[in-house]
Formats: C-alpha cells, sequence, structure tokens
C-alpha cells in the first residue's frame, strides 16, 4: 500500500530518509523544509539540502516561516495526507498541522529517547562521553520530543568518532528504519511504547559561549567536546593570537599546566590527563593534519594554548 506523506525535514541528515520513501514508492505529496538563507561570501540566499534535493526530482517544495496562521494551517489540510514525517525541520507543528494527516505525524530522532530530546542530540551524545546512541521513530505530540516510540536502532559511539561520522551513520540507519516501520503503520502492526519519565535530558542548541576550549577542565571532557563539535562549529582555543580549532583529538599520556605541550607534536595538558591534537583548522586556513600544521607553526614543549 502506498502512503500520501508531507516530507518535512531541512538539513543533511533527511535527504537519506527522505530517498527511502521515494524509493519506497509512497507518494510524496509536498516537501516542507525552512526557508532558504543567505549564505557563503556573496550572501546570496541558499536553499536548504532538502530543499535542493526535492526540488531537483520535481517534488512540490514549501518553504513557510511558520505553520500557526490557519491560511497555512488549510493549505496542509488540503494536502489529504495519509501520515506526516518529520526529520530535522526546525518549526514548531502546532496541533492543526500534527491532526491534520490521517494516520498522524511520525518524527524520525537522532537520540534513544527520552535521552537527548531537543535540537543537537548527536553532537550532545558525543560531547557528554556517551557510549551508545541511536536513532527512533516515535509519534508526534505538542510537546518537545515526548511522544510514544514506534521503533529504534542503536549504534556505537567509538573514540574515532565525531559528530560528522555519527550523524551520517544515524541517517543511514534512519532511512531503514523509517521505511520499515511506515510499512508495519501500513499494515496496522507498529507498537507505540511511551518514553519513561526516568533518563530525560535536554540536547540544546549550541551557543558560541560553549565552543572554546576551556584547558582546566579534564581531558576526557576535552577529548569529547573536540569530537562533539565537529567539524561544525568547532572547539576551539588560540595560539599566538589566532584562533585555531581542534577537529579530532585522541587521549594522551602526560601532565602539565593546563593548556601546556608537553611535547613538540600538540600533546596539551588538560586539568586532569592531556590530549593530544589530531587534526586542526587556523582561522582563515583549511583543515589540515598536525604534522601539516606543525610544519608552518611549530608549537614547542612548554608553549602555552589559549
Amino acid at each position: 500500500m502506498t502512503l500520501r506523506l508531507a516530507f518535512m525535514g531541512s538539513p543533511t541528515f533527511a535527504l537519506a530518509p527522505l530517498q527511502a520513501l521515494i524509493e519506497a514508492g509512497h507518494d510524496i505529496a509536498c516537501v516542507y523544509s525552512q526557508p532558504p538563507r543567505p549564505a557563503g561570501r556573496g550572501k546570496q540566499e541558499r536553499p536548504t539540502p532538502v530543499h535542493a534535493f526535492a526540488a531537483a526530482r520535481g517534488l512540490e517544495v514549501r518553504t513557510p516561516r511558520s505553520l500557526k496562521h490557519a491560511e497555512e494551517q488549510a493549505r496542509f489540510a488540503a494536502l489529504k495526507l495519509d501520515a506526516a514525517i518529520v526529520v530535522a525541520y526546525g518549526l514548531i507543528l502546532p496541533k492543526p498541522i500534527l491532526d491534520a494527516p490521517r494516520l498522524g505525524a511520525f518524527n524520525l530522532h537522532g537520540s534513544l529517547l527520552p535521552r537527548w530530546r531537543g535540537a543537537a542530540p548527536i553532537q550532545r551524545a558525543i560531547m557528554a562521553g556517551d557510549r551508545i546512541t541511536g536513532v527512533q521513530v516515535m509519534r508526534m505530540e505538542e510537546g518537545l520530543d515526548t511522544g510514544p516510540v514506534l521503533a529504534a536502532a542503536e549504534t556505537p559511539i567509538d573514540v574515532d568518532d565525531n559528530a560528522a561520522t555519527v550523524h551520517d551513520r544515524l541517517s543511514a540507519l534512519g532511512a531503514r528504519l523509517l521505511a520499515e516501520t511506515l510499512e508495519k503503520i501500513e499494515r496496522g502492526e507498529a507498537v507505540e511504547t511511551p518514553q519513561g519519565e526516568a533518563g530525560v535530558t535536554y540536547a540544546h542548541k549550541i551557543t558560541p559561549a560553549e565552543t572554546r576550549i576551556d584547558w582546566s577542565r579534564p581531558a576526557r571532557e576535552i577529548d569529547c567536546m573536540i569530537r562533539g563539535l565537529a567539524p561544525a562549529p568547532g572547539a576551539w582555543f588560540e595560539l599566538g593570537g589566532a584562533r585555531v580549532k581542534a577537529l579530532h583529538s585522541r587521549l594522551g599520556q602526560g601532565a602539565g599546566a593546563p593548556g601546556e605541550a608537553l611535547d613538540d607534536k600538540l600533546l596539551i595538558a588538560c586539568g586532569e590527563g592531556a590530549v593530544r591534537l589530531l587534526r586542526v583548522q587556523r582561522e582563515g586556513k583549511g583543515p589540515m593534519d598536525a604534522d601539516v600544521f606543525l610544519r608552518g607553526t611549530p608549537v614547542e614543549a612548554g608553549a602555552r594554548l589559549g
């Protein structure tokens, strides 16, 4: 049975799930995405990845700034949908939108709920040192990621993972999970499990104030922060008055004053332990491995990072 769907998503995380629904033969009646925004050096308006992907495939794309107005809600209801599928859309869905599709609205979320409800679940999971994360399909309610869960898939977070690698893995996992779950919903076989009240955490949006490295923190926390914020927005420190992003790191052995270079290969002392910086990006330059960076910007043992 083919379902008539609205797909609501914006960033690259949503591309694989949308492709999976197309390949499954569902009728994508309309795609909703965030409005185009100025980007790049010329500050020209650029559509979201989902907008560009859908338009290239001849799908209708709508980019309202809000879904709170009655006129926009009427346009949505007029689509006569079986279901709405939401993947990192970025707009609040009011009750009339949630209630309009015959089967309801379903969200693919990048965490194991109720842990990391909210905007930045992948980054927050890595920053917190979680060993496992995953994706879940849930029925949407008016609360923030509070609805019952229909399906889940897990993946470990390894010591070399960063936000980009976990993002890509969860997007692919989520695409398969979403297609399988919709089949169960079609057949009336999906089981909805309410979320527990224990273990609720919130994945608040990353703020600029959080991205500067505090070398007085334990090495394990700093390593998780670096990997959780890579590649963007990037955790950063100061070196010679310039801002440098730390894009990849690993726990190291050593002790010293926080921010002190313990060798000439970017082993940096923390409040407890040390981290070795493996990939960095100097302000105005591209990302580079530590050995390449050090050829142009030597950091001798005893130097201090701010």
